[in-house]
């Protein structure tokens, strides 16, 4: 989502196509009750954090949770690729050939 969208609207969007996972990694953004349930519904173990405005606090794995940065790496490597991070390529194929071309060269040379 956008800066100045909140996540539940990517989250709901998304919902009815997340893949068949154990887990679901997420910040305090995807912090709902409504989203906890139908994750759970689909059988996956949110791993989010409460906000801090919380009243009631919520358990989760907090080893797991930490382990999160590597995805946030992966994706502050990706967006170092001008045309990956103003996403040039309005056809979908296309965009996700320079994703690829771009992670080939950061993981693998």
């Amino acid at each position: 989502t956008a800066g100045q969208v909140s996540d539940y609207i990517g989250a709901r969007a998304l919902l009815s196509s997340l893949p068949n996972v154990d887990w679901l990694l997420g910040d305090r953004g995807y912090d709902a009750d409504w989203f906890r349930d139908a994750l759970k519904d689909k059988g996956i173990r949110p791993c989010i954090p409460g906000r801090k405005q919380r009243k009631t606090p919520v358990k989760y794995d907090q080893r797991r949770y930490k382990r999160r940065n590597r995805i946030e790496i992966m994706f502050g490597r990706l967006k170092d690729w001008r045309r990956v991070a103003t996403r040039y390529d309005r056809c979908p194929k296309v965009f996700l050939s320079a994703i690829a071309l771009a992670a080939i060269v950061i993981y693998w040379l």
